[in-house]
């Protein structure tokens, strides 16, 4: 028999986090480690422990779990997270996925949807309520979002594709390194990128697309 999916709850409501336990350790396979009230907990406990999955919700007193994603991405990338939340504004969401958030799951839906969720990030999938499925298909893809840049925005994103610091693409562009500051705030406004982490990613990943 396979060893349970270590899960930690990360969520600023005590009741919460009891009810979602009750559900979860009622299913077979899954184990709940330990829940928290925030991020600052929930880097103690995974530094310590290491869950599989880590299921948090968006807004908590400390941190958000956009915050909570890109931290957890820098230090434990091998934790995959899923967003548990009520919040279905369309930048939140575009945020977490360009985070590497692999499942989001909206509070009022049926607690199997969470339990299916789980199983699929478990197995290396994404999944994600048809909510917020409708937000992501409604977004722009890399195409149509890099068609929408500046040419000296799609310059500044080719060279950092490329490794360049600010410094040096203020350099070969003729330009201030403040004017690429604002070039690479710019970029992520409009490519939906939380982190200029995850901006240098997205410039890799996306390197040559038109």
């Amino acid at each position: 028999m396979s060893a349970p999916v270590q899960v930690l709850l990360v969520d600023d409501h005590p009741l919460v986090r009891d009810g979602v336990r009750m559900r979860l350790e009622a299913t077979p396979g899954i184990r709940v480690a330990g829940d928290v009230g925030g991020m600052a907990e929930a880097l103690l406990f995974a530094e310590r422990l290491r869950p599989d999955i880590v299921v948090t919700d968006i807004r908590m007193p400390d941190a958000s779990g956009l915050q909570l994603a890109a931290e957890f991405g820098s230090r434990f990338p091998e934790i995959r997270i899923l967003v548990l939340s009520m919040h279905r504004d369309p930048e939140y969401i575009r945020r977490a996925v360009s985070l590497g958030v692999r499942g989001y799951v909206l509070k009022d839906e049926p607690a199997q949807q969470l339990v299916d969720a789980l199983c699929k990030v478990h197995r290396g999938e994404t999944c994600f309520s048809p909510p917020v499925m409708q937000v992501l298909q409604a977004s722009p893809g890399p195409d149509r979002a890099q068609r929408e840049l500046t040419p000296r925005e799609a310059d500044v994103l080719a060279l950092l594709a490329q490794g360049c610091s600010n410094r040096e693409i203020a350099r070969r562009l003729g330009a201030s390194v403040r004017t690429v500051e604002t070039h690479r705030l710019h970029l992520r406004r409009k490519l939906h990128i939380e982190g200029q982490a995850a901006l240098v990613k997205y410039a890799v990943d996306h390197a040559g697309v038109a």
